[in-house]
C-alpha cells in the first residue's frame, strides 16, 4: 500500500521509524553502495596485494566505466518491464530485484577467479557487476525521485547516502578483514550474499507505478516513438531551460569530481608500495575513512542549509581539489599509520562534502516531468571524464611518481573553480506544470506523494 502524503505538517524525528519509505530507502541505498568498492577500491587492493603491475592495475579501472554511461540505458530501463517479474512486482521493483540478482551472480564470478591464473575472467566479472549496480542505481534513484515527490527528497536523499556508506564499509573495511582471514573468495561470496538486503528492500517496497494510457500509433511505430520521447525529450527541456549556458553546466558536472577520480584509482597501489597491510587498511581507509566521510557529507548539508547553493558549490570545489595535496604529502614521507590517518581525514571529509554538494547541484537541474533520466545522465557524466583518463594513471605515476601525480590532480581544481563562478548559478526548477502524456508515457516520472520538509535542497523550486 503507498505512503499516504502528510501535507499538514513538517518532517518529524518519529517519521524515521513510522514512515517505511526512509528504511526501505537506508536498504536500497546499502545495496546500491556495496558493489562499488568491489569493482574499485577493494578489487584494485585485491590486484595490488597479487602483485599486478600498477600499470594494469590503473587500466582495470575502465571496468566501472557503466557507472558513467548508464544514461545510454537509463530511459529503456524507465520504459521497458522484466518480463514475468514485472506484472508481479510493477516495473521499478522488478528491476531492482533482476539487477540486484545479477550483481550477486557476477559478484559469485568475481570469487572463483585467481588474478595470477584467470586475470581476463576476473576483469570481465567486474566489468559485469559494474554493468548490472550501474542499472540498479537507475532503478533506485527512479524509485527515490518518484517515492518522495519534491518535498521529500532531502530526507530520502540523506537516508540513501548513509544506506550508501554503510555498503561502502561492508565492501571496503568489512572485505579486507574477511580477505585477511579467509581469503578473497570468501570475501567476494559474502558480499554476494549480502545483495538479498537490497532484494528484501525491493519487494518489501511501495510500487509507485502507475497504468500507461492505451498507445495509438501501430505497435512498431509506437515503439519507436516512445524510445525517441524518452531519450530525446529530456535533453531538449534541458536545452530549453538553460540555452546555451547548457554546455558549460555539462561541463562542471562532467569536471567537478574530476580530481577524486584521478586520484582514487591510485590510492590502493599508494598503500601496497608504502607497505601498508591489509588491516591497516581496512581500519583507516575503510573503516575510519567512511565514517569521517558520512562527516563530511552532514558538513556539505549543513553548509548547503546555511549558505546556499552557489557558495557551497565554490567551497566544495575547492575542498575536494586540495585535499588531495595531503596524498602528496603522504606519499613523500614514511609509513606512519599517523600520517595515513591524517590523509585519509582529509581526503574522506573534503570528498564527501563536494559529493554532497554536486548531489544536490544535479537536482536541482532536472525537472519534473524527466526527473529520472536526466538525474541518470548528470550522475553517470560527472563520472565519466575521471574514468576515461583515470586508466592512464598507472602510466602517469610510473613515469612522475605518486606526489607529483597528486599534487597535479590537484591543479585540476582550478577550472573548476572557474566553471563554478561562470555557471554555477545557473540552477533551479521552472514552476511546476502538468505532465503530459507523452512525458508519462516515456516512463521519465511518475508523480509520487508529496511530504513537506525542510531538508530540500537550496537552489531547488
Amino acid at each position: 500500500m503507498a505512503i499516504q502524503p502528510q501535507a499538514t505538517r513538517r518532517f518529524r524525528l518519529r517519521d524515521i521509524v513510522e514512515d517505511r519509505r526512509i528504511m526501505l530507502m537506508l536498504a536500497l541505498g546499502f545495496s546500491s553502495g556495496l558493489p562499488l568498492l568491489l569493482v574499485l577500491g577493494t578489487f584494485t587492493l585485491r590486484l595490488a596485494f597479487s602483485d599486478i603491475d600498477v600499470r594494469a592495475i590503473g587500466l582495470f579501472s575502465y571496468v566501472a566505466l557503466p557507472y558513467s554511461l548508464k544514461f545510454l540505458w537509463a530511459p529503456a530501463i524507465d520504459r521497458l518491464t522484466v518480463p514475468v517479474l514485472g506484472a508481479r512486482l510493477g516495473r521499478r521493483r522488478a528491476w531492482m530485484v533482476t539487477t540486484q540478482a545479477a550483481v550477486a551472480l557476477c559478484l559469485v564470478l568475481m570469487a572463483f577467479s585467481d588474478p595470477k591464473t584467470s586475470l581476463a575472467l576476473l576483469g570481465l566479472g567486474a566489468f559485469l557487476v559494474a554493468f548490472c549496480a550501474a542499472s540498479q542505481d537507475v532503478v533506485i534513484d527512479g524509485w527515490r525521485i518518484d517515492a518522495a515527490g519534491s518535498d521529500f527528497q532531502g530526507i530520502l536523499a540523506a537516508t540513501s547516502n548513509l544506506g550508501y556508506r554503510l555498503g561502502l564499509i561492508t565492501a571496503g573495511a568489512g572485505a579486507l578483514f574477511i580477505a585477511s582471514a579467509g581469503g578473497w573468495t570468501l570475501a567476494y561470496l559474502i558480499m554476494a550474499a549480502l545483495m538479498l538486503v537490497g532484494m528484501i528492500a525491493a519487494l518489501l517496497a511501495p510500487s509507485f507505478d502507475t497504468a500507461r494510457a492505451a498507445q495509438t500509433e501501430t505497435p512498431a511505430r509506437s515503439r519507436f516513438w516512445s524510445m525517441r520521447r524518452a531519450v530525446l525529450e529530456p535533453l531538449t527541456e534541458l536545452h530549453a531551460r538553460f540555452g546555451g549556458a547548457l554546455w558549460g553546466i555539462l561541463l562542471l558536472v562532467a569536471l567537478y569530481r574530476l580530481p577524486d577520480f584521478l586520484s582514487g584509482v591510485m590510492a590502493s597501489p599508494l598503500y601496497r608500495t608504502l607497505g601498508f597491510d591489509l588491516k591497516e587498511i581496512a581500519t583507516v581507509t575503510k573503516l575510519y575513512g567512511i565514517w569521517i566521510g558520512i562527516a563530511g557529507g552532514f558538513a556539505g548539508g549543513w553548509a548547503l542549509a546555511r549558505l546556499g547553493l552557489f557558495p557551497t558549490l565554490l567551497l566544495g570545489a575547492f575542498l575536494a581539489a586540495s585535499s588531495h595535496l595531503a596524498f602528496a604529502w603522504l606519499s613523500a614521507g614514511p609509513a606512519d599509520l599517523w600520517r595515513l590517518t591524517v590523509a585519509i581525514s582529509i581526503e574522506n571529509f573534503c570528498g564527501s562534502f563536494a559529493g554532497i554538494v554536486l548531489i544536490a547541484y544535479m537536482s536541482s537541474l532536472t525537472s519534473a516531468a524527466y526527473a529520472a533520466t536526466q538525474y541518470a545522465l548528470f550522475s553517470s557524466l560527472y563520472a565519466l571524464p575521471g574514468k576515461l583518463v583515470a586508466g592512464s594513471s598507472g602510466f602517469v605515476v610510473a613515469a612522475i611518481g605518486y606526489p607529483a601525480f597528486f599534487v597535479m590532480t590537484s591543479l585540476v581544481g582550478i577550472p573548476v573553480l572557474a566553471l563554478c563562478l561562470a555557471v554555477g548559478r545557473r540552477s533551479g526548477r521552472p514552476a511546476a506544470k502538468p505532465a503530459s502524456r507523452e512525458a508519462d508515457e516515456a516512463g521519465n516520472r511518475i508523480p509520487g506523494p508529496e511530504l513537506p520538509s525542510t531538508a530540500r535542497a537550496p537552489g531547488a523550486a
